[in-house]
């Protein structure tokens, strides 16, 4: 029981921002006596500060309370087909470390995981027990115990997670880039607010966050959202898993600028989209059906997810997604229109990703606080916690001679 007021107290304040005691009382429930007990021992424990006073009606100002942002740090990592991206954050989600590798293979991926990981705490002057977690968002299914299934690239059962276990103490959260990227915008960008969404990445590969009723949707097999693998033409193009007329076959950024290149003979370099999509003037008219037909595979694609799930929002991002919803969000609502039954689509919203086009490190950085509020701040039941910024200093100062 206090674990679970514990975690509904630092999930609160985490989410919604400075308030007082009575406030955290009014949001969770939970009786002012349970409030102050509660949130006097995270404020002992250094996870927990005072941050400003607010008025009250004819007494003494309340103090407001808020998450410590340096109670303790947080790395996250994007593993992409070609590059290897590590970053460090406080509790207030600010970035203190950066650090970006090529990489060739899962084991060139291991080695720079925990070279990177190594270089952030290193940037930021941050002990590595300071460090709560290293959240790691990667292409494919991805197991529960870190291992990653991966036709396109490759990683067939690569034991990701075990890897880099067996490489660094710090714990290690490995989860599929879409779902990571979906958290942080549930979180912090376009689907704040909504119970029921699905956040669309579209970059090389096509993926996909499903948020039911509050909650991540991963399936038994943890593999749900793997949307850029649904068919969408039967016996169509192949695509990189091997299979035919997958939605990734026809608006995954690959194949996207493989079809731009050969419409305006420029070379097919991976900032083509970008390039040809920037202005505001009309498009090339070889280059605008390119993009015409692409926006309709993928609305195609959105009245599906709309069909099945009846989400209240469709956020759409990747690098490749942002770049022709910056232009054409109104053409992709369109189609998504056209393709979808009429009432879950008038009851859906359409918009873009707001945390910009390559945030999977950030979004993979959020895993370990997503452990962090649900013990609340207390050590998990199968191990032990990381030791956090203060209690690394209090422990230094006990051992002090």
């Amino acid at each position: 029981m206090r674990r679970a007021n514990r975690a509904s107290l630092l999930t609160d304040l985490f989410h919604g921002g400075r308030q007082s005691r009575q406030q955290l009382g009014d949001t969770t429930a939970l009786s002012q006596a349970s409030v102050s007990n509660l949130v006097g021992e995270m404020i002992d424990e250094g996870l927990v500060e005072e941050a400003g006073l607010v008025g009250s009606d004819g007494g003494r100002p309340r103090a407001l309370l808020r998450v410590a942002p340096g109670y303790g740090y947080v790395a996250g990592a994007d593993v992409g087909e070609t590059r290897v991206t590590v970053e460090l954050y406080d509790l207030a989600m600010s970035r203190v470390g950066y650090a970006r590798y090529p990489q060739d293979g899962s084991s060139s991926a291991t080695a720079r995981l925990v070279e990177g990981l190594a270089a952030v705490v290193a940037e930021a002057g941050v002990a590595s027990s300071e460090v709560l977690g290293f959240g790691v968002g990667v292409p494919g299914v991805v197991s529960p115990d870190g291992t990653v299934h991966s036709q396109t690239t490759g990683w067939e059962g690569v034991e990701l997670g075990a890897a880099l276990r067996a490489a660094t103490a710090v714990p290690v959260h490995v989860e599929n880039g879409a779902k990571a990227v979906g958290q942080a915008e549930m979180w912090f960008g376009a689907g704040r607010g909504a119970r029921d969404a699905v956040v669309v990445m579209i970059g090389t590969g096509v993926g996909a966050a499903l948020v039911m009723d509050g909650r991540g949707h991963r399936a038994a097999a943890n593999n749900a959202g793997e949307w850029g693998h649904t068919t969408i033409v039967y016996d169509g193009d192949e695509c990189r898993c091997g299979a035919r007329g997958c939605l990734e076959a026809y608006i995954g950024a690959g194949t996207v600028i493989a079809r731009l290149a050969a419409a305006t003979g420029q070379e097919p370099a991976p900032d083509l989209i970008g390039r040809v999509l920037s202005g505001d003037g009309p498009l090339d008219p070889a280059a605008a059906e390119v993009i015409e037909r692409t926006i309709g595979y993928l609305g195609a694609g959105i009245a599906n997810l709309i069909n099945l799930f009846s989400p209240e929002r469709i956020v759409l991002g990747g690098p490749a997604g942002l770049a022709m919803g910056e232009r054409f969000l109104p053409d992709i609502r369109h189609a998504a229109q056209q393709n979808a039954l009429r009432f879950p689509y008038s009851r859906a919203r359409i918009d873009l990703c707001q945390l910009g086009p390559d945030t999977v490190a950030m979004g993979a950085a959020t895993l370990p606080i997503a452990r962090l509020l649900a013990e609340g701040g207390l050590p998990a039941a199968n191990g032990p916690a990381p030791l956090s910024r203060a209690a690394h200093r209090r422990s230094l100062s006990r051992n002090r001679p």
